[in-house]
């Protein structure tokens, strides 16, 4: 190749050569101009760029435009970029903290010295941001020495951006400027600021100084930006949507949980129907395992230290456990359970094992517990004391790819029950740039990632490969689920882990009799219980499946006197293991049934003289209205039918 060219490889694996110092934009615009007017960044040889960044060596090039991950992302912290430029604009003096994107949108940390900021001040802050952004600035980078860099914020006095410099080496620092707004980021940018056409602030928090209660609390500013306004319209409305969704509104409203101060933040109480929606979830999964060939088992809610030490837990999540309980004579040190699986390993010890005992399957709806700051606590997304439907299988190595695919099956199953149709499979692998953040030798991990990616295309699955977001024992394949308003949720997960058995001593005597190591696979279709159950809440916005609903008939006596008669069509319901109650409020007919389309169940049984004549009830369904007259058994019959189906029995 010669010096004065750069090959580059495109998305479509075509391979075409370009003079050296090129740029991902050139790159685009050599493609065609309509490519180029939405590319917002450039991925080279893995790494985000910007698109303006000149390629000096061989390259695999990826456009990014919006519809791509990192080309949000990248858009939203040019976005935070130019929020900051209109806030020094606005408010001279002020300091800046950091400005990261985030799922849906970005925030920036800004110190206003003594002035609070105001709810009200946010739609002037738009209004200079947008007409920043029509300047079509250009997001330009320049590699800057540490003293220069210090010196520079010495003389704005702004200790934020002198704090963040401490931490970094000479040579690893550039500043990104956009008109005459300069900030310390190590980017990536888009291009200029005219992409960015819609922006809407959304709220503003408090927050500390690097997450530390000692440090000085800052206001935090968050939006979302868009390259269309009809985007942001879009974007609100989901907003308002997701509000009417909201678990922790739903939860309350339907009567499933709560929370106590007295008790502990982040850990939930399960009110009587959402203790019955939880156990419906358990029974299900239970009695598909028990099919599957699974044993069920129970462990403590505290472990010794030593144990979280075998595993390398305590080394690489020890900052996020509950500390250790020392006991007041023995001196001993013990956890709060953070995990489930170092316990599986000591009962797959407790024995000797053959290889034809193997795979052994142990599964446990375990609760564990893991300290989360206050600030980071939501609903029940985020708790500091949750339930994993918790499973380990002990397998030959010959074993692991069928039992990783009768796994997949088994994850996929409780999507569809569950009304979860549209998921991404993402296989997170190593960083190969970091691999001090692994246990473990090269050829286990290889191993392990190939059974993986090998079970994955055998299922002809959809996937996409993250490097870096493996376990630290292993790597695994993670199901990413989009709810009804598009969110998408990580739910489920199987992960391949040749470290732990090593780690434990975990044996089999083999075909040879000699000594080897069992494969573990870990697996969890529902992730926690907790969070499984918020992110269903919203999906569905609290109009559970039939079989799964807390509460799946009310029965609606038209007025006292078919109490009794209401009383009979109940017992027959419940020999039929169909959940309800009777409303026998001294209220009109009309207003029952308002209050049970309120709280979303699924059937109301009318009760009143005509029914009682015939011995038949009048059924109402939830949502759509008077189903017509049937007779105890044949409703039986129709709701049986109705679970059958969404089960798929």
């Amino acid at each position: 190749m010669s010096d004065k060219k750069v090959k580059i490889t495109l998305p479509d694996n075509s391979v075409k050569e370009f003079e050296k110092g090129v740029t991902g934009m050139q790159v685009a615009l050599g493609i065609s101009e309509g490519l180029a007017r939405n590319v917002l960044a450039a991925k080279v040889n893995g790494q985000v760029w910007d698109a303006n960044r000149p390629i000096e060596e061989d390259a695999e090039l990826q456009l990014l435009t919006w519809n791509d991950k990192e080309g949000k992302s990248t858009f939203w912290h040019s976005s935070a970029h130019l929020m900051a430029e209109a806030l020094e604009a606005l408010y001279p003096g002020v300091k800046l903290g950091i400005g990261p994107p985030i799922d849906n949108g970005f925030y920036y940390d800004v110190d206003f010295g003594e002035k609070t900021l105001e709810g009200a001040e946010l739609e002037r802050i738009e209004a200079k941001m947008m007409e920043l952004a029509r300047q079509k600035n250009e997001y330009v980078r320049k590699d800057i020495s540490k003293p220069e860099a210090v010196e520079y914020y010495k003389e704005k006095g702004d200790e934020y951006k002198l704090d963040l410099l401490e931490g970094l080496e000479d040579g690893q620092i550039t500043f990104y400027q956009q008109g005459n707004f300069v900030d310390l980021c190590r980017g990536p940018h888009i291009p200029n600021t005219g992409v960015i056409k819609a922006v809407k602030l959304l709220n503003i928090a408090g927050a500390y100084w690097r997450g530390d209660e000692k440090n000085k609390m800052l206001t935090r500013i968050y939006g979302v930006t868009f390259p269309k306004a009809k985007e942001l319209k879009e974007h609100l409305a989901m907003i308002e949507e997701a509000k009417k969704r909201d678990h922790r509104k739903l939860g309350k409203e339907l009567e499933l949980f709560t929370f106590s101060e007295k008790v502990g933040m982040g850990l939930p109480l399960w009110l009587p129907k959402g203790t019955l929606l939880r156990e419906r979830l358990v029974n299900f999964l239970k009695k598909e395992q028990d099919r599957s060939g699974y044993q069920q088992v129970i462990t403590p809610h505290i472990g010794h230290r030593a144990l979280y030490e075998t595993s390398g837990h305590y080394e690489k999540y020890g900052k996020d456990s509950f500390q250790p309980i020392t006991t007041p004579h023995e001196g001993e040190s013990f956890l709060l359970k953070p995990m489930n699986c170092p316990h599986h390993c000591e009962i797959y010890k407790s024995k000797p094992r053959s290889y034809k005992d193997l795979p052994v399957r142990y599964a446990e709806f375990g609760t564990v517990y893991r300290y989360e700051q206050s600030g980071e606590l939501h609903g029940l997304t985020r708790v500091r004391g949750f339930t994993q439907d918790d499973a380990h299988i002990f397998c030959r190595p010959d074993q692991v790819k069928e039992e990783f695919i009768k796994v997949i099956d088994l994850v996929l199953y409780v999507f569809r029950a569950l009304g979860f149709d549209q998921f991404t499979a993402q296989i997170s692998l190593r960083d190969p740039e970091d691999r001090e953040k692994y246990i473990g030798g090269d050829d286990a991990w290889d191993k392990a990632e190939k059974a993986i990616i090998e079970a994955a295309a055998e299922k002809g699955m959809e996937t996409v490969t993250e490097h870096g977001e493996a376990a630290f024992y292993g790597p695994k394949l993670d199901f990413m689920v989009k709810d009804a308003l598009g969110r998408n949720w990580q739910l489920g997960t199987i992960q391949v882990d040749y470290q732990l058995p090593d780690r434990f001593e975990l044996e089999f005597v083999g075909s040879d009799n000699q000594r080897h190591r069992p494969v573990m696979i870990h697996r969890a279709p529902f992730g926690s219980l907790e969070r499984f159950v918020a992110v269903l809440i919203e999906h569905c916005a609290g109009n559970f499946p039939l079989w799964l609903a807390p509460e799946q008939v009310i029965i609606l006596p038209i007025s006292e006197k078919y109490l009794d008669y209401a009383e009979r069509i109940k017992e027959g319901l419940d020999d039929a293991g169909i959940s309800g109650d009777i409303d026998n409020r001294d209220e009109k007919i009309g207003r029952k049934i308002r209050d049970a389309e309120v709280k979303k169940i699924p059937f109301m049984v009318i009760a009143g003289e005509k029914e009682q004549e015939e011995g038949k009830i009048s059924l109402r369904k939830h949502g759509e209205g008077d189903m017509g007259s049937y007779t105890i058994a044949g409703f039986v019959e129709y709701f049986k039918g109705i679970i059958a189906s969404s089960l798929g029995k």
